[in-house]
């Protein structure tokens, strides 16, 4: 173990961090000179075309008399409507995940008798092997979660006698495995992060088979297993919403550039993972609850229009909260009108609030969610229009579930996990080129210095 020593940054290494970051700094005008699409974007953040998937489609915009103009937001899975997706749900069943996920791998929507063998074949992969617990996650365990979750699927590796064959089978077999075990990992990371460093008592329930993948993340996560059935439904709806999203977001643009060297399913999904943690990514949701925590500690009357919009207006000034200039759960790289994922997921969560007596809590989200739009579009200049995201109402709804923030980011990891299996598989059912984009070099070449001579 080392000493706390080795962790500081000593006088010595900031000397040549200021060394590393005069040698990486670019004149910002060669990007233009160059036609560089920073981001993998245009000018109007349109991603730059890379490739070509029948997984997802993400909708933001519309032809009318041969232009394209913003639209309301739309998100297919296979060619189906996500909404229709849902809201096809029987009231009383919490499996959509489930559903969804067979379409995504397989490309059709499965039948009664399909749905129930895929969910069996679920049930028997949701067994972490002997040991595994105690040896690897009890072990040393992370204060971030999404750490503890690559560290896990990394190590499944070494338990894997076929870890590098890359045949479809076998890698739908690995990534089947991978679906099922994900609310356990996470779950078991918490519960021992919280046992070992704040003193909590430890909970390591065995998942039971009849469970769908929501109801195992409450029955894994609750000391008492308990929970309603509108909390189970709205978990899964949430799992729904957020396991695909094309092949252009950057953790599913990873899955995609690192299967595509050939390498195993762990490498690419702890690469995935990797991506996935960056708050750019998947912490939208906790900035979103930090942020309306500070609003109702520093605005007394909820319902005061004129004093939420101030402070919406110090967010973008740069005076409030955690002054970054931003209005976090609003906007999104692809969206402009409307996201859809928003719009579906708002009526569960107005339900839950009613039965978890937030009624308040959500009348103060509404307000929020229509003022910020208005606000942004007055003091920025905005080349298309602001909407709240699917991020703004799902970090509200993880907190009515009772679950704690270091499980939000690997709660859209256990959902991910799904669309990141899809878009493998059909990356190496296309056996396409190992990806390598082009990188001008702007350094100029210089002759060679002795050392006797620097």
């Amino acid at each position: 173990m080392h000493s706390n020593k080795f962790y500081e940054i000593t006088p010595e290494i900031m000397k040549l961090a200021q060394l590393s970051q005069q040698a990486a700094t670019i004149d910002p005008a060669l990007f233009t000179t160059y036609d560089v699409k920073r981001g993998l974007r245009d000018l109007n953040g349109k991603g730059v075309l890379v490739g070509l998937t029948e997984i997802s489609d993400v909708c933001a915009t519309k032809m009318v008399d041969g232009v394209s103009v913003p639209a309301d937001g739309e998100l297919y899975y296979r060619g189906y409507n996500v909404k229709d997706l849902i809201r096809g749900l029987p009231e009383n069943t919490h499996f959509g995940f489930e559903e969804s996920t067979y379409l995504l791998l397989f490309g059709k929507l499965p039948n009664e008798e399909e749905l129930s063998s895929f969910c069996n074949l679920l049930a028997e992969y949701r067994s972490l092997p002997t040991g595994f617990v105690r040896d690897i996650i009890m072990k040393a365990p992370s204060q971030d979660m999404m750490n503890t979750l690559a560290r896990s699927v990394l190590t499944l590796y070494s338990y894997d006698d076929k870890a590098d064959d890359i045949s479809i089978p076998n890698v739908l077999r690995q990534c089947l495995e991978l679906i099922s075990l994900f609310p356990l990992l996470s779950v078991y990371g918490y519960q021992a992060y919280k046992h070992y460093h704040d003193g909590a008592s430890l909970f390591i329930h065995t998942p039971e088979p009849g469970l769908s993948t929501a109801e195992t993340i409450l029955h894994v996560l609750r000391p008492d297993s308990k929970f309603t059935p509108l909390e189970a439904k709205l978990l899964d709806i949430a799992l729904i919403l957020h396991m695909e999203h094309g092949g252009g977001n950057n953790s599913t643009f990873t899955t995609h550039l690192v299967s595509s060297s050939g390498t195993d399913t762990y490498s690419v999904i702890a690469a995935s993972l990797g991506s996935l943690k960056g708050p750019r990514h998947g912490g939208a949701n906790i900035k979103v609850v930090k942020m309306i925590e500070d609003l109702k500690a520093n605005v007394s009357d909820w319902t005061d229009e004129e004093a939420v919009g101030r402070y919406l207006s110090a967010l973008l000034n740069k005076e409030a909260f955690d002054h970054a200039g931003l209005i976090y759960g609003m906007g999104h790289a692809v969206y402009s009108l409307s996201d859809p994922r928003a719009i579906l997921f708002r009526t569960f969560v107005e339900r839950l609030s009613k039965e978890k007596g937030l009624e308040k809590e959500y009348a103060l989200y509404s307000l929020v969610e229509r003022l910020a739009p208005e606000i942004i579009s007055r003091e920025r200049k905005i080349y298309k229009g602001v909407s709240p995201n699917v991020d703004f109402f799902s970090g509200f709804a993880y907190s009515m579930l009772d679950l704690p923030m270091e499980l939000y980011t690997p709660i859209f990891a256990i959902a991910r996990i799904a669309g990141w299996s899809a878009h493998r598989l059909e990356e190496l059912a296309y056996n396409g080129k190992i990806m390598r984009p082009a990188y001008k070099c702007v350094q100029e070449h210089r002759e060679y210095i002795p050392m006797s001579e620097r």
